[in-house]
């Protein structure tokens, strides 16, 4: 089955009581991709019903997603290539929105990346011109006459790890989420949740935000990341595997000396460390 846009809508709706016999792909493409797969029930997907290939073609913003921020040569290199400019020449706006959705964050934490203390020196701390911060929770209180000319005026998005359906709610609540497509030349450099914030889900696993209504994020590439490989005592690879099995789309398990560029829809792997694909 091959939809468009509203057709898209229309035709996964129409797959949302039950299954279709002999329907093994949904392929959608256009702006309301986003709604189209939020308009699903998450139990397709766990159960093999409906295969998602949901990259968003209308979201240009250059990806760098990375699982412990840029941490070595090779993705400082990636990095620089994206921006088309030296790091110190280029201002960044650190989005710590994610932190707040995770149990683990709070104000310390979130005090720490936007002051670039020294466990973010591989992130804010990588000597930018300038740091702002952007904190989605606000955006829909102050219009977007404001926050959305600091946006375009900035390089670079610093977007912090915690819980990725948090900041995915936040992405669509404050607007950011549909400002993305206008933003050609915006690089996006995610840590953890705010690289995960970017695929099409996450797995239950790493759902810590109680308002979560299901594991479903933005969809803009069409694979998830399974971040801190070998990092944490449950983050080894057989939890990756076992997270893969369920997940529905192809995946990637990243350690932190890994990352993933995503440029006009070509994806490339930059590691001086450990990573596994796992096909869908």
């Amino acid at each position: 089955m091959l939809a468009h846009s509203l057709g898209g809508t229309a035709a996964l709706e129409a797959l949302m009581s039950e299954p279709i016999p002999g329907v093994e792909m949904v392929i959608t493409v256009g702006s309301q991709a986003p709604r189209e797969l939020r308009c699903v029930p998450a139990r397709y997907r766990v159960f093999g019903h409906i295969h998602f290939p949901c990259v968003n073609l209308e979201v240009p913003v250059k990806l760098l997603l990375t699982s412990g921020g840029v941490t070595n040569p090779s993705i400082h290199s990636a990095l620089v290539r994206l921006l088309g400019k030296p790091v110190s020449e280029c201002h960044a706006l650190c989005v710590p929105t994610a932190q707040w959705g995770h149990p683990m964050c709070g104000p310390t934490s979130v005090r720490g990346f936007v002051a670039a203390e020294p466990m973010w020196q591989h992130f804010s701390g990588l000597g930018w011109a300038s740091l702002g911060v952007l904190e989605l929770t606000a955006l829909p209180t102050i219009g977007a006459q404001r926050w959305v000319p600091w946006v375009r005026e900035a390089d670079v998005l610093l977007v912090d790890g915690g819980d990725a359906t948090y900041l995915c709610h936040w992405m669509r609540e404050s607007g950011l989420a549909g400002l993305l497509p206008s933003l050609p030349d915006m690089v996006w450099v995610g840590v953890s949740a705010g690289s995960m914030v970017m695929t099409p889900r996450i797995g239950a696993y790493f759902v810590e935000w109680p308002a979560a209504p299901d594991d479903r994020t933005l969809g803009v590439v069409d694979f998830s990341i399974f971040p801190h490989l070998d990092a944490f005592p449950g983050n080894t690879l057989a939890d990756a595997e076992r997270w893969a099995a369920d997940i529905g789309v192809p995946a990637y398990a990243v350690d932190e000396q890994t990352a993933i560029t995503v440029v006009d829809g070509c994806v490339e792997v930059v590691s001086e460390g450990h990573w596994t694909k796992f096909e869908s």
